[in-house]
């Protein structure tokens, strides 16, 4: 058959497709059912083709630009100069190749669980009883906005920590995220991730463990809190969820602040405000339409970069400025890894999943523990905290980090969880 450009391009994307996930790991297939109920676990191993990250720069170099902005300031999104400076970097001096050694420096495994490859790193400590914890992402996240933890997690005594703060960390990437599978149906939803990750500790061998997360990942503790596992002995977050149902009701409908909130909770209020009015955006897209979002994020580097710079410039303690919260390669490696896994519409299906208020009060009997940043997107009240997390062993507010906090402040977010979780080990 006669192939017109069409038939070659759409061949050619689908080779690069291909390349990019049958490289990454001998053996590895997303989404590979398991008939068998095959309960291994895998090496595994990154290794993107030469061919997709050509055509990854390729694309960057034909972007074609829309027209400055029309204001001074972030008010219609990411600045043409901002974006264009991060992209020129990206295709021309970013190199994905020592991202990929990041990761492939630590020991990564694939395993299936309810029929989905669920991609990981598993650290263990070198100190003696150390305490098992899975650490959950979220969006527009990824395994790397967690790895700065591992040192000071796992080896605390060259970290200014004791031996006995040490954990054992399980850094898993959330179905339709990074290399783990990518759903084919519905019913990934939080819960069911929930249910996954207890699945995954046990499987690892361990009969006792706590629970993190920032973003999506707060909210899969949440659920596991709700879902009271056995051997599930805490969690910790630092996107609670605790608000009442009162203050719930007047942001829904576009209200004033109800009478008699305290300070701080006026300030929650008022962040919470400029969420549902003016920042939630990119949200209601993914709630409503991951899919044909998908269509351009999953066509366009520079659509795919700016949509998540947004979220950087405006959830890091930097004041609307990602690159003093982070690094370009720091940035880069997240946006690549999306970019190189196609999963710009497979992990805004989780949004889709989840159509529910992740901010809303939860009823949490268990454990929990809060830190609050000052650069989160808001900041939970101690007083709304404790009417959600009834058993609540730790709550500190510190004064750096934003919604990223672990990627932002590494050493300090450490610090918190060894002081959060020293009542249960």
């Amino acid at each position: 058959m006669k192939m017109n450009k069409t038939h070659r391009g759409f061949l050619a994307a689908t080779a690069i497709a291909a390349a990019i996930i049958f490289s990454a790991a001998p053996g590895f297939a997303q989404n590979k059912p398991d008939k068998n109920g095959d309960e291994k676990i895998r090496p595994f191993h990154i290794r993107v083709s030469d061919t997709a990250v050509n055509d990854l720069r390729k694309r960057i170099l034909a972007t074609r630009w829309p027209g400055k902005e029309t204001v001074s300031d972030q008010s219609q999104g990411v600045k043409l100069q901002q974006i264009q400076k991060l992209v020129s970097y990206w295709g021309t001096g970013y190199d994905w190749r020592k991202a990929e050694a990041k990761l492939n420096a630590l020991p990564q495994f694939v395993t299936n669980i309810d029929g989905l490859d669920i991609q990981f790193v598993h650290i263990k400590s070198k100190h003696p009883n150390a305490l098992p914890i899975i650490i959950t992402h979220g969006w527009p996240g990824s395994v790397f906005e967690l790895i700065k933890l591992v040192g000071p997690l796992t080896d605390p005594t060259a970290f200014g920590g004791k031996a006995g703060d040490a954990f054992d960390i399980v850094l898993p990437s959330m179905p339709g995220y990074g290399f783990s599978g990518k759903p084919t149906g519905t019913g990934w939803d939080a819960d069911h991730i929930a249910k996954a990750w207890d699945v995954l500790m046990k499987r690892l061998g361990y009969k006792n463990y706590v629970s993190q997360g920032g973003d999506w990942g707060s909210v899969v503790a949440d659920k596991m809190a709700m879902q009271k596992p056995e051997g599930l002995l805490g969690i910790h977050v630092n996107m609670p969820a605790t608000v009442p149902v009162d203050v719930a009701k007047a942001l829904n409908n576009g209200e004033v602040a109800p009478a008699g909130l305290s300070t701080k909770e006026k300030e929650a209020f008022e962040s919470l405000n400029y969420l549902y009015k003016k920042g939630g955006g990119y949200a209601a897209m993914m709630v409503t339409r991951p899919q044909t979002l998908g269509y351009g994020l999953s066509d366009s580097p520079v659509g795919l970069a700016s949509f998540f710079l947004d979220k950087f410039n405006e959830w890091t303690y930097s004041g609307g400025h990602a690159e003093q919260s982070l690094t370009p390669d720091e940035m880069l490696d997240d946006i690549s890894l999306y970019w190189l896994t196609n999963t710009a519409a497979s992990s805004a299906q989780l949004y889709w999943e989840n159509n529910a208020n992740n901010f809303n009060a939860v009823d949490i009997a268990i454990p929990a523990a809060i830190t609050v940043f000052p650069g989160e997107i808001y900041r939970a009240p101690k007083s709304w905290a404790e009417k959600s997390y009834h058993n609540l062993i730790y709550f500190n507010e510190v004064k750096k980090g934003g919604h990223f906090a672990a990627w932002e402040e590494p050493q300090l977010f450490a610090e918190e969880l060894r002081a959060a979780f020293k009542s249960l080990r």
